[in-house]
């Protein structure tokens, strides 16, 4: 029996939630108009017709793919225009990976928000997603 049908939700402890929230709304678009939550609805604006997804997965505890963060969770972000997103985020102060990835499934890029979270970019080339 199949139960589970996708993710629900990422729920982060902060310090001062009302400040978090206001950095994710200034610095990356994110709308928490609503109080100290927001709701993503989507469908694949590149192609309707092809299901959106969205990954959960699990890494080993000795991995280095969450560093420089301390956090035992990342949160990977769908956005558009990487590359110019990024550059304003460092133009902006806020701490941006010199490391940037390319797949044949999309672009990565890597930030990290005022309370150590480290946040992965990723620009998708949805036909190979």
């Amino acid at each position: 029996m199949k139960s589970v049908v996708g993710i629900g939700g990422v729920f982060i402890k902060a310090k001062d939630p009302d400040a978090l929230a206001k950095w994710y709304e200034e610095n990356l678009g994110i709308d928490f108009s609503q109080g100290s939550y927001t709701t993503f609805k989507w469908i694949n604006e590149n192609n309707p017709d092809l299901p959106g997804n969205t990954v959960f997965s699990f890494f080993k505890e000795d991995s280095r793919y969450f560093d420089p963060s301390k956090s035992s969770f990342m949160i990977n972000f769908r956005v558009k225009n990487l590359h110019l997103l990024l550059f304003t985020l460092k133009h902006n102060g806020v701490w941006v990976s010199d490391k940037t990835e390319y797949y044949d499934y999309g672009s990565f890029g890597w930030i990290m928000d005022p309370e150590g979270n480290k946040i992965e970019l990723w620009e998708p080339k949805d036909e190979a997603v």
